[in-house]
């Protein structure tokens, strides 16, 4: 696991763009595993600008996001739909017929799991799945005690998750209780993975994820397992770490690494 430790989000967020467009730009045909929340908002953004600067075109990528709430409809403002529609889609040239959020507004939702785990299998798999972290360590709505084997499936979501995500409702009552997610397995099988963190919030999972044991309890500390996983996070949510000088020396010498080579 690969974490690297920034002075400020806005750091994090042109790394993460960095990242976002390396695959875009070797890759024939891109894949995305694209998240919602807070977090990502300001990766979007900086996605949209490069695309406005004619440095980033969207027009081979596939794209398909981890959840989305049971109970609303995709033109519900609320939806992860529309979240995706007003922060990333309409500003760039992605063909939305190769985005996928998983289908909710239907009877078979079971059938909808499915179909969304075949097309991620049809696209030949996420090549990079961007994360952000719940405060109690989720993943997608992948909540404590998730499987960590699991596929795309309903999940009820915990009063902490839905108080957490209550500021996008008029009030908490109004928030859902459950969601269609992309399982804890599903994320697992993405060739990379990158995981955002921001403020001191969210220290304490960044600490479980990177530091704890490998535990349902805490399902973001599964990617201690997977190859190609990088934490970008700012000193604010890295400040519980006991290891932070080891990250920090590691990244360190990577960027010298890297030098030394180009420089040969």
């Amino acid at each position: 696991m690969r974490v690297v430790v920034f002075e400020s989000a806005e750091s994090v967020t042109q790394f993460a763009a960095d990242q976002v467009c390396r695959v875009i730009q070797t890759k024939n045909v891109p894949t995305l595993g694209l998240a919602t929340g807070g977090t990502p908002l300001g990766l979007y953004r900086e996605l949209i600008e490069r695309h406005r600067k004619g440095l980033l075109s969207f027009k081979h990528v596939n794209s398909f996001n981890l959840d989305e709430y049971l109970g609303l409809s995709p033109d519900d403002d609320r939806s992860y739909h529309a979240y995706m529609r007003e922060n990333l889609f309409k500003h760039i040239d992605i063909d939305l017929g190769h985005t996928h959020i998983p289908k909710t507004d239907r009877v078979d939702l079971d059938q909808s799991a499915c179909e969304f785990e075949k097309a991620i299998a049809d696209c030949g798999g996420i090549d990079l799945q961007i994360l952000g972290i719940g405060s109690d360590g989720h993943i997608g709505f992948n909540e404590p005690g998730s499987s960590l084997a699991s596929r795309t499936r309903i999940k009820s979501l915990t009063q902490r998750t839905r108080a957490d995500n209550a500021r996008y409702f008029k009030c908490l009552d109004e928030v859902p209780k459950m969601a269609l997610t992309m399982g804890i397995g599903t994320i697992m099988e993405s060739k990379s993975v990158m995981l955002l963190a921001t403020g001191e919030s969210k220290a304490q999972a960044i600490r479980d994820t990177v530091e704890g044991p490998i535990s349902a309890m805490v399902p973001s500390s599964i990617l201690q397992m997977h190859p190609q996983t990088t934490l970008a996070i700012d000193t604010a949510a890295a400040s519980s770490l006991k290891n932070i000088e080891y990250y920090l020396e590691s990244e360190q010498n990577r960027v010298a690494q890297r030098t030394t080579v180009n420089i040969s």
